[in-house]
């Protein structure tokens, strides 16, 4: 497979493998993209639940993208796990200084346990400062919620939240709706100019851990390589279907999807 593009992932560690850095990263290479990464965080976890956070001091998160960037150019650069004010102002000083312009925000606030992953001064700072600097921010509905104030029950009130969050200064906005009660999950893009529903059939099973980490890597992924952003979101929603539908049921907990359906071996392989 010929390299497409390339990426930059700034996020957190999954000891377990499923989401965040590593999930990123198996995310591109099968999409066919390479990625360099900035690691925010380290976490011990598994698929049952999170142990502890370690953070990385801002100053080498900072380091770690000014330096890597220097040396090779990202197309694109997908953010996930950022858990402090001091991240979020070291992450925003190094964007202002790479000055790429195709930027996704997955705000990674609940481990798939129920674990708070960033502190609310931290998400106060997010929504007043880094917002501005995106071109894309990725919710689910929890992190909507936490973003807006606004109860999402509905379609109606995934709109309305993500207007709210237009007006935070974000141009586009993909609220994932994983977290509803409906028999189908609907994604909804929006911005200023549009609105567009992605529905999907609900897969019923528990292993649909690193979802969201998955999904704004593939949206990073194909946006990289010249795809429209609506259409780096269809594809991406597709992805992670896929990978849901086709997950290896490994770990005894929330286990992981399978990022590689995306490959397909010559016959000479098979």
């Amino acid at each position: 497979m010929k390299l497409k593009s390339k990426i930059l992932i700034i996020a957190g560690s999954d000891s377990s493998g499923g989401a965040g850095i590593q999930a990123d990263i198996k995310t591109a290479t099968c999409l066919g993209v390479y990625s360099m990464t900035a690691v925010t965080a380290v976490t011990v976890q598994n698929t049952k639940g999170v142990k502890s956070v370690i953070s990385i001091p801002a100053n080498e998160i900072y380091n770690q993208i000014i330096y890597t960037t220097k040396d090779i150019k990202p197309d694109a650069i997908k953010i996930g796990m950022l858990h402090s004010t001091q991240v979020i102002n070291k992450v925003f000083k190094s964007l202002n200084k790479i000055k790429v312009k195709k930027i996704i925000l997955d705000p990674v606030m609940i481990a798939k346990g129920g674990s708070k992953l960033i502190t609310d001064e931290a998400i106060q700072l997010m929504k007043k400062k880094l917002l501005k600097k995106i071109t894309l921010i990725t919710p689910n509905i929890p992190e909507a919620e936490i973003l807006t104030g606004i109860k999402i029950n509905s379609k109606d009130d995934m709109i309305f939240a993500a207007n709210k969050l237009l007006k935070f200064g974000v141009p586009n906005v993909l609220i994932k709706g994983g977290h509803s009660k409906s028999k189908k999950v609907h994604d909804i893009f929006v911005n200023k100019k549009e609105i567009k529903l992605f529905s999907s059939k609900r897969l019923i099973t528990k292993n649909t851990h690193g979802t969201g980490c998955t999904l704004s890597s593939a949206i990073t992924s194909f946006f990289s390589c010249g795809k429209t952003l609506k259409k780096s979101c269809e594809l991406g929603v597709k992805y992670v279907n896929s990978a849901i539908l086709t997950n290896p049921k490994i770990g005894k907990g929330h286990g992981p999807i399978n990022h590689l359906n995306s490959i397909e071996l010559k016959k000479i392989f098979k």
